[in-house]
């Protein structure tokens, strides 16, 4: 089985036979090539054109973050599955204005599918959440009526920014999101939820990869250079799925604490302990397995996205309309 692997020491990359070694002044970590999936790296990494090449002959990425764990980019293998009939019909479905809204639609469905079924299971506990519950729904009513991708998006942006207005309710003050910011984040609740967030774009890359799609023909978010689009579409999915209930275990079990952050841009970011915690609950929760409804046995969170992929495949080649994954657990 092959795993993740998360690099987040400064070092560097090495090839010896069959095996890949992460090197430093005081480690050396053995990465035999049968068992990597993805490297992340959040540390600074140096490796020659022979390790890149060795990687890319067995179709391992390679994502990077900065300092500060913020994305920085992804080394994507040459693809080897790739198929011009699938590029050309997803291609026909973004440029078809109908095809792609319908699309759009499907994964901001699909996302607040996810975000009501957080807060519905919350809202056992906590009625004042029933209010909040009311407003998404009222929002997600307009998504039908939307014509333009740009209106799709807002629908989208509304439901999130109720939906942060939510967790606040369940949150402790130290945790409350307040408003949602990027780079920086300005305190500990945006801090886990911008890693988190770029820790699944990165994922669902990965899971692309192994599939025929092309990452940068998307169809919710504009498909801009120097970025994989459609990771971002497929993401708005998971992210409720796998992130938010990360995040909400992570706090609500108290396994955080203050050494896990430091303030150096804006108010928080995340220690090289807290980046260790969140990312053994990461992988823990991709390996984790359900009984899948459909196919009759159990797969792991991280199969699921792959299956999502497959889906939107036969979609595009016209076999079987897309519906978004909405959890039934």
């Amino acid at each position: 089985m092959k795993d993740n692997f998360y690099i987040a020491q400064d070092g560097s990359l090495t090839r010896h036979e069959n095996t890949v070694y992460f090197e430093n002044e005081s480690t050396k970590r053995a990465l035999p090539i049968n068992k990597i999936y993805s490297i992340y790296a959040y540390g600074r990494l140096s490796f020659s054109s022979g390790v890149v090449d060795y990687l890319a002959k067995n179709g391992i990425p390679i994502h990077f973050f900065n300092y500060y764990g913020f994305y920085e980019g992804t080394f994507y293998p040459r693809e080897t599955l790739i198929s011009g009939d699938l590029i050309v019909k997803q291609a026909a479905n973004y440029l078809d204005s109908k095809k792609r809204l319908c699309l759009a639609k499907s994964f901001v469905e699909g996302a607040c599918g996810n975000i009501l079924r957080n807060l519905r299971y919350y809202a056992r506990e906590k009625s004042e959440l029933e209010a909040h519950i009311t407003n998404i729904e009222s929002e997600f009513s307009r998504l039908p009526a939307a014509a333009t991708i740009p209106e799709v998006m807002n629908v989208e942006g509304r439901i999130r920014d109720l939906y942060y207005n939510a967790l606040d309710e369940i949150f402790p003050e130290d945790y409350r999101i307040i408003k949602r910011s990027r780079m920086p984040p300005a305190n500990r609740m945006n801090t886990l939820i911008s890693f988190g967030n770029s820790l699944m774009y990165t994922t669902v890359l990965s899971e692309i990869y192994n599939t025929q799609l092309n990452p940068t023909i998307s169809f919710l978010h504009e498909p801009f250079e120097r970025r994989f689009s459609l990771a971002l579409d497929a993401s708005e999915i998971f992210k409720p799925i796998i992130i938010d209930r990360i995040i909400l275990k992570l706090v609500n079990k108290n396994m955080l604490s203050d050494d896990c952050f430091r303030g150096e841009i804006g108010d928080m970011l995340l220690s090289e302990k807290g980046k260790k915690i969140f990312l053994k609950e990461y992988d823990e929760k991709l390996s984790t397995t359900i009984m899948h409804r459909g196919l009759d046995r159990k797969v792991s969170f991280k199969r699921l996205i792959r299956l999502e992929l497959y889906k939107l495949v036969k979609h595009c080649l016209g076999e079987k309309e897309y519906k978004p994954l909405i959890m039934w657990w």
